[in-house]
């Protein structure tokens, strides 16, 4: 796996009141990492999302926050793949995951989308493609699949932002090695890492 990354996305549902939601984790993130790069997301219609472009350890990068729906991530996804000539192994999605610790996260290429709506309108976008990247940021799970939808779009707690915020910070530290296709080495690090 030597493929550079050179679009970071960030999933979550536009609007007040999905705002600081946990479903929005990924958007949060690419919301920080804009920030620490001294940039800041801003609507650009052609793209159906909030982008910037930052310059990261001397790469340019490609951020963006869909702003359609979470079911309709795709349609954002790939307009600005299809503008820029990126290629799904270029991409890194930032996403909330149910089935790992708040506090902790995974980095992995491929797979199905497990449940998630924003996962699974991406590879239909890609025409089946599953090759692009994926830094899931553990939620927690509720305990109970009727509890799952009010868990996951509850407004995120303290404790939990703390955490998020640690997850968040480690992964700008790991991100040089993320966007030049180190995989391994980032991986034993992320995969380790525990607020």
């Amino acid at each position: 796996m030597t493929d550079h990354i050179r679009l970071i996305v960030g999933l979550g549902n536009p609007g007040k009141e999905y705002e600081n939601t946990r479903h929005n984790a990924g958007a949060l993130f690419v919301e920080e990492l804009a920030k620490s790069a001294g940039s800041s997301l801003r609507p650009e219609r052609k793209y159906h999302g909030l982008y910037t472009k930052i310059n990261f350890h001397g790469n340019d990068l490609h951020l963006l926050n869909p702003t359609t729906f979470m079911n309709r991530s795709g349609l954002s996804v790939n307009a600005l793949c299809q503008f820029f000539k990126i290629k799904p192994e270029e991409v890194l999605v930032a996403h909330d995951e149910l089935d790992i610790p708040c506090g902790t996260l995974k980095l992995k290429q491929g797979g199905g989308h497990g449940g998630h709506n924003g996962l699974r309108d991406i590879i239909s976008h890609f025409g089946g493609n599953k090759q692009f990247y994926r830094l899931r940021l553990g939620i927690d799970h509720p305990g109970s699949s009727e509890r799952v939808t009010g868990h996951v779009l509850g407004k995120i707690g303290k404790q939990e932002t703390e955490k998020l915020n640690a997850v968040y910070d480690e992964i700008n530290r790991v991100l040089p090695e993320i966007i030049n296709g180190e995989w391994q080495k980032a991986m034993n690090r992320l995969h380790a890492f525990k607020a």
